[in-house]
């Protein structure tokens, strides 16, 4: 099998180090790797299928003379928007976990079970953004049933775990839960959340939006119709929540007029859809949980119930983990259907 250079810009942050067990774990065709970050990580080493890389100064020389393939960003958008076209003018593919090229009129936004096809309009930029972990796990739940009975408005509320802020907010629930067992909780330090997450949940991410939306929210609106090519309606409320791995989302889907919604059907085209798994059996306490989904590949969903007032209503509850299949996972498997279409 060919093998690609690969560089990973962000190496010492999560997604980074997801993004390396995800692809020793899929067995992808690595050759040279090249680990990138900033001059505070540089020197420190980090270990791939058995072998130990030195971290490397990101720079805007570093590129030149590697021959990478495929450069991962997940550093940061400011970086991303700094660096990633070196990477490119170097002859990469960029794949970017950042939203900095996400609404990009010339850069394919891109889930591979939802529109794997828009991958071929890479070479137009030579990037290929990846989506908001939140919206990534929802656009996997609504393209089947779009498919099935054609979407008119979508209301999703999320549940966001603290790992969706990096290492420092799981580190902050962490020693908030330890301040509280030490009987110390009026104490502890908040920085990386606004307020207190431990025992808490907080009803807004990101920066707040003119129209009272957060951009996290408006981040699912704008990047959903993007990914399935439609505009139907959507609204989102994004919550923290004091979990440490994987996103849920409470998730309302009406449809066009007419439609009279069968469970049976939905759970049908959900089952057989990719990477997503139906568990659903409220009667022996089955559904999907953080704790299901934590350190795995797949979408889960459940709690699949037709409205009791609008027959062309469906309620449904997606749990993923986003380090995984929000970025890491997302971002592996654009890299290999990328592969596909160049081979």
């Amino acid at each position: 099998m060919k093998q690609y250079n690969v560089a990973v810009v962000g190496a010492s942050g999560a997604v980074g180090e997801e993004l390396f067990r995800v692809l020793e774990e899929a067995d992808f065709p690595v050759g040279n790797l090249l680990p990138l970050a900033s001059a505070n990580s540089a020197g420190n080493m980090i270990e791939f299928a058995g072998k130990e890389y030195k971290i490397e100064e990101l720079t805007e020389t570093v590129f030149e003379g590697r021959d990478i393939d495929i450069a991962f960003f997940s550093a940061g958008g400011s970086i991303s928007a700094k660096y990633a076209r070196y990477a490119v003018e170097s002859g990469a593919v960029v794949i970017d976990n950042t939203s900095h090229f996400r609404m990009m009129e010339r850069v394919p936004l891109v889930v591979p079970e939802v529109n794997p096809q828009d991958i071929e309009l890479w070479e137009d930029t030579g990037i290929i953004a990846n989506p908001n972990c939140s919206t990534i796990q929802m656009v996997q739940l609504l393209k089947p049933l779009h498919d099935l009975y054609g979407i008119k408005r979508v209301d999703v509320s999320t549940y966001q775990a603290t790992s969706g802020a990096g290492k420092a907010g799981m580190e902050e629930l962490v020693r908030q839960m330890q301040d509280f067992f030490a009987f110390k909780l009026g104490e502890t330090e908040v920085k990386a959340f606004a307020h207190q997450i431990a025992l808490n949940v907080i009803p807004h991410i990101d920066v707040p939006q003119p129209n009272g939306y957060t951009k996290e929210e408006m981040k699912m609106v704008n990047e959903t119709n993007k990914i399935m090519d439609e505009n139907f309606a959507i609204s989102a409320t994004c919550v923290r929540v004091p979990v440490l791995r994987s996103h849920s989302e409470s998730i309302t889907i009406t449809f066009k007029e007419g439609v009279d919604v069968s469970v049976a059907e939905a759970r049908r085209v959900l089952s057989e859809f990719e990477n997503v798994t139906v568990i659903d059996d409220i009667e022996n306490n089955q559904y999907p949980m953080p704790i299901t989904a934590t350190d795995t590949d797949e979408t889960y969903v459940g709690r699949i119930r037709k409205d009791i007032y609008a027959p062309n209503m469906l309620h449904i509850w997606g749990v993923a983990d986003q380090v995984r299949v929000g970025a890491a996972t997302n971002a592996v498997r654009i890299a290999q259907k990328w592969i596909e279409l160049e081979d």
